[in-house]
C-alpha cells in the first residue's frame, strides 16, 4: 500500500480549475460545512460491545476520534416489539415506540450524555429513523389504526412485497399508511422530539423510497427549523436529493467494486461506471461509499468474503471516489464474521489491526479538498494507464490535486500515467499522490 504526498505551487492550475468549479456551482441544495469532507461510522450497538450499551460504545469515542471518524450513525435505539419478534432480541428496524430508548441500551440520559461527549470531540450524531413501518405493539396501531395499511378485509397486516421473483413479508412489522395526513404530523413530532431532546444532527432513513417524497420534503423543512439537519437515506433515487436528503445509497460502486475483486470485471468496469453512471444524480447530491454495512454484513457476506484480497484496495475507492465514505463497526478490527441480525453476537475486537489504513484514509479524505463530496469536490478525471487491470483517476480543486492508481488484479501490474515512466503496483496495491 502505498500513500505519497507532493506540495506544488501551481497558480495557474488553482485558477483554471477553480474557474470550472465556479461554473458548475449552481445547486438546489447547499450542505452543512461539517459534513463536507466528512466521514460516517456505522454503530450496531447490540453487537457493538458484550454489554451492548450506550455507555459501553461512548467510552470508545476517544479510539474513534483517533481514528478520524466524524459522523457516528446509531442503528435504531428504540425499545423493539414483542409481538411477532424475529429470534430472540428481535429486529431494530421493528420500533415499539418511536420515543422510547430500548432499555436494553440504556436510557435517555445516556443518549444525551453520548451527544453531549461526541460534541464536545468535534463528532457528530444521527440517528437510523423507520418510517415506513412499526411494530405491531407500537401503541399507534391501537391509538391510530387508521394510520396503518390495511388489506381487504380492513385488517392491519404485514409489511408485504409481492413485484420481485418471490413474495417477500416482513411478518414482525406492520406499513404505515401515508395517505393519511395526520400520521404526517404524527412521525414529523417524534422526529422533532430526538432533535429537541437529544440535539442529534439528524437521520439516517431506513427504507426512505417507499414512503412519499413529499413527506420527506415537509420533514426535513420542519426539522430545520429546530436545528440544521444532515439527512441520509436508505434509497438511490435523484428525486430525494432536491429538498430532503443530503445522501443517498451508492449501491451501484459497491456492486462494480464486488464484480471487479471477485474477478468479474476489471478497470473498464470501474471507467464505465464513472463515465456512465446507471442513473443521474444532481451535482450536489452527496452518495454514501461502502464497502460493507449492517445489512451486507448479516445478509450479503463479510469483506473477506465478497472482496478477498482486494478488500483494502476496494476502500481505497470509497474514500478517494465522489462520496461520503463509510466505515462500518469493526471493519477496522478486521471484521470476518456475520454478525447475527436477531441475536447478541459481539464483534471480537481482536488488536484493530486495520486502524493505521483507516486513520490514513481519513486524514486523506479530510486534508483534500478535491475529495469532497457533492459540489464541492473535483471531478473525476480519468487517466489513461495502458493496463486494463489498474484504474487511475486524478481529481482537482483550485491547487489541491489528488491522483489515484489502483491495480484491481491479483498480480503485479504494470502501467503508464502520461508520458511518465513505467511504475509497477503489486496485487491489490494502490498509489495515492496529493499536491497542493
Amino acid at each position: 500500500m502505498k500513500f505519497a504526498a507532493r506540495h506544488l505551487a501551481s497558480l495557474l492550475l488553482a485558477l483554471s480549475c477553480s474557474a470550472t468549479m465556479a461554473a458548475d456551482l449552481t445547486p438546489s441544495m447547499q450542505h452543512l460545512a461539517w459534513t463536507r469532507n466528512a466521514n460516517i461510522y456505522e454503530v450496531n450497538l447490540r453487537q457493538y460491545s458484550k454489554e451492548g450499551t450506550l455507555k459501553a460504545f461512548a467510552a470508545d469515542l476517544p479510539r474513534l476520534k483517533a481514528l478520524g471518524v466524524d459522523i457516528i450513525w446509531l442503528m435504531p435505539i428504540h425499545p423493539i416489539g414483542k409481538e411477532n419478534r424475529k429470534g430472540t432480541l428481535g429486529s431494530y428496524y421493528a420500533s415499539a415506540d418511536y420515543k422510547g430508548v430500548n432499555p436494553e441500551f440504556g436510557t435517555m440520559d445516556d443518549l444525551k450524555a453520548l451527544v453531549r461527549q461526541a460534541h464536545g470531540m468535534g463528532m457528530k450524531v444521527i440517528l437510523d429513523w423507520v418510517a415506513n413501518h412499526s411494530a405491531w405493539d407500537n401503541p399507534w396501531v391501537k391509538q391510530h389504526p387508521d394510520w396503518y395499511k390495511k388489506n381487504e378485509k380492513g385488517e392491519i397486516y404485514p409489511v408485504t412485497f409481492t413485484n420481485g421473483p418471490e413474495p417477500e413479508y416482513w411478518t414482525d412489522v406492520v406499513g404505515l399508511d401515508y395517505g393519511n395526513k395526520a400520521l404526517w404530523d404524527g412521525m414529523i413530532d417524534a422526529m422533532s422530539y430526538w432533535v429537541r431532546e437529544a440535539d442529534i444532527d439528524g437521520f439516517r432513513c431506513d427504507a426512505a423510497g417507499l414512503v412519499p417524497t413529499a413527506f420527506w420534503n415537509q420533514a426535513r423543512a420542519e426539522l430545520d427549523k429546530i436545528k440544521p439537519m444532515f439527512m441520509l437515506a436508505e434509497w438511490s433515487e435523484p428525486e430525494l436529493h432536491e429538498k430532503a436528503f443530503d445522501m443517498t445509497y451508492g449501491w451501484d460502486l459497491s456492486e462494480v467494486m464486488r464484480k471487479v475483486a471477485q474477478g468479474q470485471a476489471d478497470a473498464r468496469a470501474l471507467r464505465e461506471w464513472a463515465q456512465h453512471p446507471p442513473k443521474a444524480f444532481p451535482l450536489e447530491a452527496y452518495r454514501m461509499r461502502f464497502t460493507n454495512n449492517h445489512d451486507f454484513n448479516s445478509w450479503t457476506g463479510t469483506d473477506k468474503e465478497l472482496y478477498g484480497p482486494a478488500y483494502q484496495a476496494m476502500a481505497v475507492l470509497t474514500f478517494t471516489l465522489p462520496g461520503m465514505p463509510l466505515i462500518y463497526n469493526g471493519q477496522e478490527s478486521r471484521l470476518e464474521k456475520r454478525l447475527e441480525f436477531f441475536e447478541k453476537d459481539a464483534i471480537q475486537w481482536k488488536n484493530y489491526e486495520l486502524a493505521p489504513f483507516y486513520s490514513k484514509l481519513t486524514a486523506l479524505h479530510k486534508n483534500n479538498p478535491a475529495l469532497a463530496a457533492g459540489q464541492y469536490g473535483g471531478k473525476v478525471e480519468l487517466l489513461d494507464t495502458g493496463n486494463d487491470k489498474v484504474f487511475a483517476f486524478r481529481r482537482r480543486l483550485g491547487s489541491n490535486e489528488v491522483e489515484v492508481a489502483v491495480n484491481v488484479s491479483g498480480a503485479a501490474q504494470r502501467y503508464t500515467i502520461g508520458g511518465r515512466k513505467p511504475a509497477t503496483l503489486s496485487a491489490w496495491d494502490w498509489n495515492v499522490v496529493t499536491k497542493n
